[in-house]
């Protein structure tokens, strides 16, 4: 019994040593790794706890003020909320933090790097917290998070527009039939699966007999926009491809579909209301998917290129040809609308 313990021991103290020795690696190659992790991980937790938490929430009585208990979905909202505000925090003390930082010889350099099991349990700590905090302050969070998550769906966009450019300048640079073919066949088919969305959007968001106007106004603009950024794309003074903006409008196709998805299963404008928790899985799966890739994609290109999201007057600046297109492309809409 005694040799079974020591070795239990001595197997839980080199566990514990080999995972401290995993984390300093990661962190020491790249810390964008380890917060990807932990940005994953927040998403995985809010999902559980949408889901699982809500019989506890509704015995804390700082939750559950309502003389009427709420639905189950209210709950897995507050808990979804109150996992999103402790990450907000935990990256938002850490961007402070850094503010300044422009080199590895300043000694702030390290508290990015380094002491990442200080930086899991204050994330932890954050988190837990705010399951201690009123509802109105997770009120007042929530309605912010809606103008936040507007302002991230267009960071989205310019993340799609950078992976695309960098996408098409790659086949482009090729300089052979094959790849000019093979750009072309992508940009058909995006916009061909652009185009067949559309038609089951109005299918199943337009049904007969019903007054959709609104859903008939979102889909209708989502078309507009689409024929839009491929006419713009092949102005002259964008000097663009069609390759990006047939991602785009597939990417904005797919926003429309995840907005109107969303409405509520006894609407009767909601075609989709038969199928809601496939739909609701399927489309929280992929918009998690989104996410991440997309948060990703930023963390490696802004880690491993000095030029990407970098302001125009940086001397680090200048993704060629990336900028003068997104202007050109400003100054093409602005014109087709006024």
């Amino acid at each position: 019994m005694w040799a079974a313990s020591c070795l239990a021991s001595c197997c839980a103290s080199c566990a514990c040593e080999a995972c401290k020795g995993v984390a300093r690696g990661i962190s020491r190659r790249s810390a964008r790794i380890a917060y990807c992790g932990l940005f994953t991980l927040s998403l995985l937790l809010a999902w559980l706890l949408r889901d699982f938490a809500g019989p506890l929430l509704e015995k804390i009585p700082w939750i559950n003020t309502f003389t009427h208990t709420p639905s189950k979905e209210w709950f897995g909202t507050q808990a979804v909320l109150r996992v999103s505000f402790g990450n907000f925090l935990f990256f938002a003390i850490f961007a402070l933090l850094m503010i300044g930082v422009k080199n590895q010889s300043d000694q702030r350099d390290s508290w990015h790097h380094d002491g990442w099991m200080v930086k899991f349990i204050l994330w932890c700590t954050l988190i837990i917290l705010m399951f201690f905090l009123p509802n109105g302050v997770l009120n007042v969070y929530g309605q912010v998070s809606r103008f936040g998550s507007g302002l991230f769906l267009l960071v989205q966009v310019v993340i799609l527009l950078d992976f695309t450019h960098n996408w098409n300048e790659a086949w482009v640079a090729k300089d052979e039939q094959f790849w000019y073919i093979a750009l072309l066949v992508v940009s058909l088919f995006c916009y061909l699966a652009s185009f067949v969305v559309s038609g089951f959007l109005f299918h199943w968001f337009t049904p007969t007999g019903h007054d959709c106007q609104l859903n008939l106004f979102f889909i209708i603009t989502t078309l507009v926009l689409v024929l839009g950024f491929a006419i713009i794309s092949l102005h002259p003074q964008v000097n663009g491809s069609l390759l990006p903006a047939a991602v785009i409008a597939l990417y904005c196709t797919y926003i429309c579909y995840s907005a109107l998805s969303s409405e509520p299963h006894n609407y009767e404008c909601n075609g989709l209301h038969n199928h809601v928790k496939a739909v609701s899985i399927g489309t929280l799966v992929m918009g998690m998917l989104t996410t991440l890739l997309s948060v990703v994609y930023s963390a490696v290109r802004a880690g491993s290129s000095t030029t990407f999201l970098s302001p125009p007057s940086s001397p680090r600046a200048g993704i060629p040809g990336f900028i003068p297109k997104i202007s050109g492309l400003l100054r093409c809409f602005s014109k087709l609308l006024f």
